[in-house]
């Protein structure tokens, strides 16, 4: 299963408590088959999504996210303007 730094895992809750519906929301990662994979925050997960819970945080992901994301990690850099990338690694 994806699992979070504690970067992403801060970077994640931040986004999310900006929304009206952050104690039910996550980040929603969707796709992946072709490496391309689509962010967005949602207010619950899908019928069929897989939830990580890391730190406090919540991503929801999609039945082909969760399928290529298995063995890897979720990683977060802010820039100092504020701007955030989020990026894929392998697991240790």
């Amino acid at each position: 299963m994806l699992t979070l730094t504690d970067t992403a895992s801060t970077v994640v809750k931040t986004i999310v408590s900006q929304t009206p519906d952050a104690e039910t929301a996550g980040v929603r990662i969707q796709g992946g088959e072709s490496s391309d994979f689509v962010l967005g925050v949602a207010p619950t997960p899908e019928a069929n999504d897989a939830v990580v819970e890391s730190g406090g945080a919540r991503v929801f992901l999609d039945e082909s996210a969760a399928q290529v994301l298995e063995d890897k990690v979720l990683d977060a850099q802010v820039d100092s303007e504020g701007g955030v990338q989020f990026a894929i690694g392998q697991q240790a």
